[in-house]
C-alpha cells in the first residue's frame, strides 16, 4: 500500500465523491492515446483495461485492491484489499480474447483464528498467491496472503477463513527489520521448485538501498535489484512456468512528478545454500511512465491467468482522487507451458 494521489488520475474525471458506494460499473478505457487493445508496447501486448467503480459487495467496500490470484478451476479472479477483504470477480472476454467486462461475485472479510474479521492493525493484506487453483478439482483451492504492519503469511480458504499461519524466519517476523511498517511483506508467490517466496516492498533496514531479499521458507534468499526509476519499490511478483519471476515495481516520488510502473523479469533462481545469496539478473519487460502519456495509478497486484496472459490491478487507497484499474496483457516471450497453481 502506498498513500499516493497521481495527478494524472484527474484525467479520468473522478471527484472526491467517487468513493461513495454506487452501482458497480466496469468501463473500458485506454491507458494511452496511441496504444490500445491488441497493440504491442515494448515486450508486452495490451489486451484491455477496465476502470472499476467503487461499490459494496455483500456489504464490503470494493476499494484498495492490492493483490490478485487467478483460479482456473473456478474461472474466478480473487482480489484482496488492504482493509482485509477478499473479493471474487469474474472477468468477461470478447471474441478476440480481450478483456471486455467483469462481474462482481462475492466479498468476504479475512478472519482470524477465532473466526472474527481481522482488526485494522492486522488487516493490511498486500500479497496474494494461490494453491491448487489449476488441478481440475473443485473446492480444494487455498490462498496465501502476505501482510504489512504485522508481517506474516497466512493460509486462507477462498471464503476468507483462517487455516494456519506459515512459518517465517525471525528476520521477517520482526517488524523492526523493515524500513517502515508500511514496507513489509508486499509480495508473495509460490514457485514450483522453491515453494513460498516472499519479498518486502523496500530493502530491509540494514540492507543496501535498492536490493530486495526474496526469501524462501527455509531461509535461503536471493538478491533482487530494483529498477532505475527513482524510489522504485517491489509491489508484486508472480512465479513463471519456466522458472524465475515476473515482477511489478512502482516508483512514486510526489504527485507532481511522473509515476513509473515497471514490469520486469528475473532469471530462474539458482540453487544455493542458505546464507549464500546470488544476485539475480533482472530484465525490463515494459516501463510505463506517466510523463510519457500513460494514464497510470498505484498498480500493486499481479497474477498469471494462463499461458502468457496476466492481470494487474491498481490500489486506489479507497480515495476518490484515484482509480481501480484492471489491466489484461500478454507477455509473448514467456513459455506458455502450464504449471499447477
Amino acid at each position: 500500500m502506498h498513500r499516493l494521489i497521481p495527478i494524472l488520475v484527474l484525467l479520468l474525471g473522478l471527484s472526491t465523491s467517487a468513493c461513495a458506494s454506487r452501482e458497480f460499473e466496469a468501463t473500458s478505457i485506454s491507458l494511452h492515446d496511441r496504444i490500445g487493445p491488441g497493440d504491442t508496447y515494448e515486450n508486452i501486448r495490451l489486451l484491455g483495461t477496465l476502470r472499476l467503480t467503487p461499490t459494496e459487495i455483500d456489504g464490503l467496500r470494493l476499494c484498495g485492491l492490492s493483490g490478485l490470484a487467478w483460479d482456473e478451476d473456478a474461472s474466478l479472479l480473487y482480489a484482496i484489499s488492504d482493509r482485509g477483504v477478499l473479493f471474487h470477480l469474474q472477468p468477461a472476454f470478447d471474441d478476440r480474447g480481450y478483456l471486455a467486462g467483469v462481474r462482481t461475485v462475492a466479498g468476504y472479510p479475512l478472519r482470524d483464528a477465532a473466526g472474527k474479521p481481522l482488526r485494522p492493525l492486522f488487516a493490511d493484506a498486500e500479497g496474494l498467491a494461490i494453491r491448487r487453483g489449476d488441478n481440475k478439482i473443485q473446492g480444494d483451492t487455498e490462498l496465501l496472503v502476505s501482510f504489512e504492519v504485522k508481517p506474516r503469511v497466512v493460509r486462507y480458504s477462498t471464503t476468507g477463513r483462517w487455516r494456519s499461519e506459515e512459518p517465517l524466519i525471525a528476520t521477517l517476523r520482526n517488524p523492526h527489520n523493515y524500513r517502515n511498517s508500511n514496507q513489509a511483506l508486499e509480495a508473495v508467490t509460490i514457485d514450483p521448485r522453491w515453494g513460498i517466496l516472499t519479498g518486502s516492498e523496500t530493502s530491509l533496514r540494514n540492507d543496501p538501498a535498492g536490493l530486495i531479499r526474496i526469501f524462501a521458507a527455509d531461509g535461503r534468499f536471493w538478491l533482487y535489484p530494483l529498477g532505475k526509476a527513482p524510489n522504485s519499490a517491489l509491489v508484486a511478483m508472480e512465479a513463471l512456468p519456466g522458472g524465475g519471476l515476473l515482477t511489478l515495481e512502482r516508483a512514486f516520488v510526489s504527485p507532481l512528478q511522473p509515476l513509473v510502473i515497471s514490469l520486469r523479469r528475473t532469471e530462474p533462481f539458482a540453487s544455493g545454500k542458505s546464507g549464500k545469496p546470488a544476485l539475480l539478473r533482472v530484465t525490463d519487460i515494459a516501463i510505463f511512465d506517466s510523463g510519457r502519456g500513460w494514464l497510470l495509478d498505484n498498480f500493486e497486484g499481479l497474477t498469471r491467468q494462463r499461458g502468457q496472459r496476466f492481470f494487474m490491478i491498481s490500489d486506489d487507497n479507497c480515495n476518490g482522487w484515484q482509480a481501480t484499474l484492471l489491466v489484461y496483457f500478454e507477455v509473448p516471450s514467456i513459455t506458455a507451458e502450464s504449471v499447477p497453481r
